[in-house]
């Protein structure tokens, strides 16, 4: 495999350096809000390329994705709402779990937060380290990183050395790329505040050393594999983690650095502080469903933004229908005889969408692949050139895309998990025949249209009516 490297700005040639596993870290959420949209982008991504990973490169995964429950968003959050930090954040964990689950992102190995005792506990040990290498200084009751004593800085950035101000502090977790100063590594905390005391004096961890130590604690030291997050973390976040890992370690932090684009409203990033976010409750409100919304995320290419529409959500929804559709037919073939140009056709398909995820996880050239070959084989369908033994080669094609895009086993979830109970639909569909047989044709329609306001369409064929989402 081949991918993007921030850090040297080139595709490399990929593979983990340890016994066939990948070391992955990924920035997960900061919990002071219900995840949206655009952070989903980011998630969703990093899900296909580990799945990329595993099923195109047949490596074994070792990927750690944490939770930021301490900084100052969740200090101030929990602060306005009245709640102990914990549990302020408990309940938005809790509601990343549930969307990342709806969007069908596999379980990784490992979620730690930041406020576990033993991820602390790491934070201080690097801050011993970094202190022990001269790379520390204290200043009201706060340790800082001198980013001058670290030559490397801003080498993932590609930052301009001179405007770099050495010597000057910055305490906010946060902050703007002229203001690469400076940082705080542990922050002594305001009274009410949460705080710690494990040999840095009282108070709490700064943004970026969480990263850090969780990464090297749960991975097994540095170097690890793959670094991964949303573009806008490169700086200061992630030349923070660098500067940190490796001026403690004295080894390279990350051997590739892999950043996905902004998710973009109206030519805006979609950011909570710009109020233009939406989240996957919305899009389920606007009637739409959340196997089109991994699609449309997965759609575009990584490394370039991507704009949030409506109409883009409905074009992605019959794109997928178009394969659930093309898949429906081939389930449907009764002729017997296989065809060695259908598996020709099938093996070209999966070699070239391997070939495209494996150039840097190029999904909208995967995608172009698996359409290519529904419109090849529709034509050989029409022509009564597919048979009912190239049903299995076609499926088996199916399958290992879906391994690696994971919209055709979400569609069918949702699919076996209608928007009200089956019974009802079951109830409904009984009324309808019962008037059908009456001759009451208008109560027949509207029982029909009732449903598919609810959501249900109703299809009539020679072996009787079935349903099906809409």
């Amino acid at each position: 495999m081949r991918l993007y490297n921030t850090l040297s700005r080139q595709q490399e040639d990929f593979a983990p350096v340890r016994d066939g596993t990948v070391r992955m870290y990924t920035c997960g959420l900061t919990v002071y809000a219900r995840g949206h949209v655009g952070n989903f982008r980011t998630f969703v991504a990093v899900d296909v390329l580990r799945r990329a990973l595993k099923y195109v490169g047949g490596y074994k995964m070792h990927h750690v994705m944490n939770f930021t429950d301490v900084d100052d968003k969740t200090i101030a959050g929990a602060e306005k709402a009245g709640l102990p930090l914990r549990e302020y954040t408990d309940k938005y964990i809790t509601a990343f779990r549930e969307d990342a689950l709806a969007l069908g992102i596999e379980p990784v190995e490992a979620t730690p937060r930041a406020t576990d005792p033993e991820n602390l506990q790491a934070m201080a040990d690097m801050i011993k380290q970094l202190d022990d290498h001269g790379h520390t200084y204290r200043s009201d009751g706060s340790t800082y990183f001198k980013i001058n004593t670290f030559p490397g800085y801003g080498k993932l950035a590609r930052l301009d050395h001179e405007g770099i101000q050495s010597g000057a502090r910055v305490d906010s977790d946060e902050y703007e790329k002229e203001n690469a100063r400076d940082f705080v590594l542990w922050k002594a905390t305001k009274p009410g505040e949460p705080a710690w005391d494990l040999g840095c004096g009282s108070g709490r961890p700064g943004w970026h050393i969480e990263c850090s130590a969780m990464a090297l604690r749960l991975l097994g030291g540095a170097p690890i594999d793959i670094h991964t997050g949303g573009v806008d973390l490169v700086f200061p976040h992630h030349e923070n983690e660098i500067a940190q890992s490796e001026g403690a370690t004295g080894k390279e932090f990350s051997r590739f650095w892999f950043h996905i684009e902004h998710l973009l409203v109206d030519n805006q990033k979609m950011s909570k502080s710009v109020g233009n976010v939406y989240t996957v409750q919305d899009v389920l409100d606007k009637g739409l469903r959340l196997s089109a919304l991994r699609y449309f995320l997965l759609s575009g290419y990584y490394r370039k933004q991507l704009n949030f529409t409506w109409t883009g959500l409905e074009q992605a929804e019959e794109a997928l229908r178009r394969m659930t559709d093309f898949l429906g037919r081939v389930h449907a073939l009764t002729s017997p005889g296989e065809h060695p140009e259908v598996a020709e056709c099938v093996q070209m398909a999966v070699t070239a969408f391997d070939k495209a995820l494996s150039d840097d996880l190029n999904t909208s050239a995967g995608l172009g692949e698996i359409f290519d070959l529904i419109r090849a084989l529709n034509i050989a369908m029409d022509a009564k050139r597919v048979g009912k033994g190239d049903a299995e080669r076609i499926l088996a094609a199916f399958a290992h895309f879906d391994q690696v895009l994971g919209v055709l086993s979400l569609r069918k979830a949702e699919d076996e998990k209608p928007p009200i109970p089956e019974a009802e639909i079951l109830a409904a569909m009984e009324a309808r025949h019962a008037a059908r047989r009456a001759r009451n044709f208008a109560e027949g329609d509207r029982i029909r249209n009732e449903l598919l306001e609810k959501g249900i369409i109703l299809e009539d064929s020679a072996q009787g009516t079935r349903w099906k989402r809409k």
